[in-house]
Parts: C-alpha cells; sequence; structure tokens
C-alpha cells in the first residue's frame, strides 16, 4: 500500500511535464535571458520548487505556465543576486520581458535555440550534443554514450559550450538565409539524433523514448514550415515519417525482433508513408541533393514493398553508392553491400564488406558482423558464419535482436 499518493502524483506530473515541456521552457527563458546555462538552472529550482509545494497545494491547472513563472522569478533573482550594484532599470526590463512572452511563442522560441547552439562561435563538435541537451532534454551521459565519450568529458564540453554563448551573446532567432548554410546542417543532425534516440525503443513501451523520436518529428515540421522548400529539412522529415511508421511492424506479438524484410507491411502507418512521400517530392524538386534526402529515398525504395510486394534492389544499390560518394559513411557503405547481395549474390554483398575490413570502426560494428554472418550463411561458409553471429550477438544491448542473433545462429546447419 503506498503510503504517498499525493507525492508519487506529483512526482508523475513533475516527470510528465518535463519530459514533454523541458525544451520549450528552457529555450524560452534562455532566448529572454541570453544566458542558457542559468536558464537551465532556474528551471531547476522550479521544479524543486514544484516538488516541494505541489503535494500541500495540488497541482496547477497548467503545470507548465506555474514552472514558467516562478522559474522567470527565479532567473531574475538570480540577476539581481549577481548584480547588486547594476542599475535597478536592467532587473526591470528583465523582468518586463520575461512577463510578456505569449505562450505560442514557445515553438519559434526552440528553434532560435537550436540555431544559437549552431553559432560559428560554438565549436562544431559540441553544437549536436548541446542541442540534444538543451532542447530535447537528454542527459549528459546518454549524449556521450551516442558519441562515444565519457560522461565527464561530455558534461565539460556542454557547460563551455554554454558559457561560450552567454560570453559571445549569441542571439537566440533563426538566422537570415545567408546564414542558414553554416548552422542548417548541424541543426539537422541534432533533431535527427533526438530521434535516432528514441527509435532504439522499437516498441514504444518507454514514454521518454517515444515521446523523444515524436518531439524530433515535431521539430523537423516545425522547421519546414518556418524555412519552406528547404530540401534537406524535408528528406530529414520525409526520413523519420518512413521510420516511424515502421514502429508497429517492428517486435512480433511476443515482443520478439521482427527485421524489415520480414515486417507485415499492412501494419506500416499509411498516412504516415504518404506524408514523406509527399515532402520528399518537394524536396527533389530543389536539385539539389544532400545526405537526408538520399537517406530518405532509399526508405522510400523500401516502401514501394507495400505496394507491389518487392523491394529495387538496383534502385537501393545506386542510391547508397551515391550517399556513400557524398558522405564517406561506413554505415552506408554496409548498408550497400547488404543491398549489393540482393542484386548479384551472397559472395559480392561479402567482397564488399571485406573491403571495408582496413576500417576499424566497422570492426566494432555490430552491424557489420551481422551482416557477414547473414551473407556467410548464404554461401553455405556456416563456422565462419556462426563465430560472426556470436561476436554480433555479443556486441548488441536490444535483448530482442540478441534473441535474433542467437537464434539465427543457432539455425545453422
Amino acid at each position: 500500500m503506498d503510503e504517498n499518493p499525493e507525492l508519487n502524483r506529483t512526482h508523475a506530473t513533475a516527470e510528465t511535464v518535463a519530459r514533454r515541456s523541458r525544451g520549450k521552457l528552457v529555450a524560452l527563458l534562455a532566448a529572454r535571458s541570453g544566458d542558457l546555462a542559468s536558464a537551465e538552472d532556474a528551471l531547476s529550482e522550479a521544479f524543486a520548487t514544484a516538488l516541494a509545494t505541489w503535494p500541500r497545494d495540488g497541482c496547477p491547472a497548467n503545470p507548465e505556465a506555474w514552472l514558467l513563472t516562478v522559474a522567470r522569478r527565479k532567473l531574475i533573482d538570480r540577476h539581481r543576486g549577481q548584480r547588486e550594484d547594476a542599475a535597478t532599470d536592467e532587473l526591470e526590463q528583465l523582468a518586463a520581458t520575461l512577463d510578456r512572452t505569449p505562450e505560442d511563442e514557445l515553438p519559434d522560441r526552440r528553434l532560435g535555440l537550436l540555431f544559437a547552439c549552431a553559432h560559428p562561435a560554438i565549436d562544431p563538435a559540441v553544437r549536436a550534443p548541446l542541442m540534444m541537451q538543451a532542447v530535447l532534454g537528454l542527459e549528459a551521459a546518454q549524449i556521450a554514450s551516442a558519441f562515444l565519450v565519457s560522461p565527464s568529458a561530455m558534461a565539460q564540453r556542454l557547460v563551455r559550450a554554454k558559457a561560450k554563448i552567454r560570453e559571445a551573446g549569441i542571439p537566440f532567432r533563426i538566422p537570415a538565409r545567408e546564414e542558414l548554410p553554416e548552422r542548417l546542417e548541424a541543426v539537422l543532425d541534432a533533431v535527427y539524433a533526438g530521434f535516432s534516440e528514441g527509435w532504439l525503443d522499437a516498441a514504444g513501451s518507454d514514454v521518454a523514448r517515444r515521446e523523444l523520436a515524436g518531439e524530433a518529428i515535431f521539430l523537423a515540421r516545425l522547421l519546414a514550415a518556418v524555412l519552406p522548400g528547404e530540401p534537406e529539412v524535408l528528406g530529414l522529415l520525409a526520413l523519420m515519417l518512413y521510420a516511424e511508421a515502421r514502429r508497429p511492424a517492428r517486435r512480433g506479438p511476443e515482443e520478439e525482433f521482427v527485421p524489415l524484410a520480414a515486417q507485415d507491411t499492412a501494419l506500416w502507418d499509411g498516412a504516415m508513408i504518404e506524408e514523406a512521400e509527399a515532402a520528399l517530392r518537394v524536396a527533389c524538386r530543389a536539385g539539389l541533393i544532400g545526405r537526408y534526402q538520399l537517406e530518405a529515398a532509399i526508405q522510400s525504395a523500401h516502401v514501394e514493398r507495400r505496394r507491389t510486394g518487392a523491394v529495387d534492389w538496383r534502385a537501393v544499390v545506386t542510391l547508397y553508392e551515391a550517399l556513400v560518394a557524398l558522405t564517406g559513411s561506413p554505415v552506408a557503405s554496409i548498408n550497400c553491400a547488404v543491398a549489393l547481395a540482393e542484386v548479384d549474390g551472397a559472395q559480392a554483398g561479402l567482397d564488399a564488406l571485406g573491403a571495408l575490413d582496413a576500417d576499424a570502426r566497422v570492426r566494432s560494428y555490430q552491424p557489420w558482423w551481422a551482416a557477414r554472418a547473414e551473407l556467410l550463411a548464404r554461401t553455405g561458409a556456416i563456422e565462419q558464419a556462426r563465430h560472426a553471429y556470436e561476436v554480433a550477438a555479443g556486441m548488441e544491448r536490444d535483448p530482442a535482436v540478441r534473441q535474433y542473433l542467437e537464434q539465427r545462429r543457432a539455425g545453422l546447419k
């Protein structure tokens, strides 16, 4: 029996608001104060105040507005404490500026924060991680894992980047069109990284991850509305929609992993696929091909199976070759080898994978081992396939995928 249900309800409400609204609230506070770190601290203090007062006074009708009001006052108090000798009108101006921001500015403020984090004065290596933390609300440890660095090193980088924003007086706004090329790529990379973090939860049972994927799609839609016709924005939106449309088919009745080729296309979200197709068509009209358009086009080729029952593997190979030429990505090279095996046979795919063997990155990349195992099995190299499946399974973090790989290994004869 729970001894304090009201406290539990309070914590649940606070956690929900933190998941859904943290990025919006931080963006609004930081845009008005010009200090990202102080905005995050003020919001954290507001959440602490909520946990102390809501069990006693009850949760407010609009928790987000309540937190924003309290955080604004915390932010003003923080400035007052730091600048006691400053002119009083400076604090009054800050208070007035914070207090007259309407709620409908929240989405645009998030975009302004994204582009502020992508400012040329910010170290390129920390732009995407900074956006992932400030706008999408990811913890430093989660971000560190995605970028293969230690949590402490990532935390230090993020602190330095926030200080740089404050010291350089970087404005929180969507930049002029001529400034976009040097910033847009980092913004899109951060949005996609956030989506990928949410995509890890294939079944959608982790609420925080599911909402993160939805938030990334929302931001991409918002970017598409603010920057109409920008081809890579539309390409990213299409790519994420294609992927999200397949979520219902990624796990079976017992939560078992279902690979793309075996998924029931009737379970795919048709409306989401149509939105993706429309976005990709508009993007292609610009005649400026980029990474996200190519990746979306590959997903579109897979969607053909829903309409015709077959995938045009030759088209997939061509698209992957273009993606490799554009990005040099070893991941794209692995996927290209797998697609090539569908066109020219398993040995051709193995030869393409073998050409990547000298790259140390692929030797520690689970999909390389899984692809190698599958193609070795097709050529009859059973012992080598068994070893490759064993290595791939050992590297896999998702229990359902690991079980799938182990079953494939066990089924070799």
